[in-house]
């Protein structure tokens, strides 16, 4: 990467997936009538929303803006959340559990993009590999939920 402007430009699309990630797990707090499940969600959505606060500062720092408050087009990628509202129409948590796994394993292969770019995103690295990690937290308690629901 040569350019200022395509590190704004990565950064603004894990901003996307961040944020289709907030509003997944709010959708799907709404959702599900089990008050464990509407917990861990919110708690989620809340992880998310401090994520995009997080990457919104690198933009600026960066030179860029960063008023995208919402899921984006890059969201195709991670869009899978479409599949949560899929699942939230038939209120099955057990389909929203499924859904919101798919559209972590996407986030985490686009952090892993990143972060394999090393040199152009040497600066935030850091910041990026603690997301990473937050997302495979969430990841992983929301699987063992799905198992959970499976039983």
């Amino acid at each position: 990467m040569e350019t200022n402007k395509e590190i704004i430009s990565d950064l603004k699309d894990l901003l996307s997936i961040v944020n289709d990630g907030k509003e997944g797990y709010e959708s799907s707090a709404e959702a599900t009538e089990k008050i464990e499940l509407q917990g861990v969600f919110l708690k989620y959505a809340a992880q998310r929303a401090a994520y995009a606060e997080e990457l919104r500062a690198h933009i600026a720092t960066h030179g860029g803006d960063a008023d995208n408050e919402s899921g984006g087009v890059l969201g195709a990628l991670h869009r899978t959340w479409i599949d949560i509202k899929q699942a939230l129409s038939s209120k099955e948590d057990l389909a929203i559990l499924e859904a919101i796994v798919t559209g972590e394993k996407a986030a985490i292969e686009k952090y892993d993009e990143y972060i394999s770019d090393y040199t152009d995103h040497a600066d935030h690295i850091d910041l990026l590999k603690k997301q990473r990690a937050g997302v495979l937290e969430g990841l992983k308690e929301i699987e063992t939920l799905a198992l959970q629901h499976k039983a």
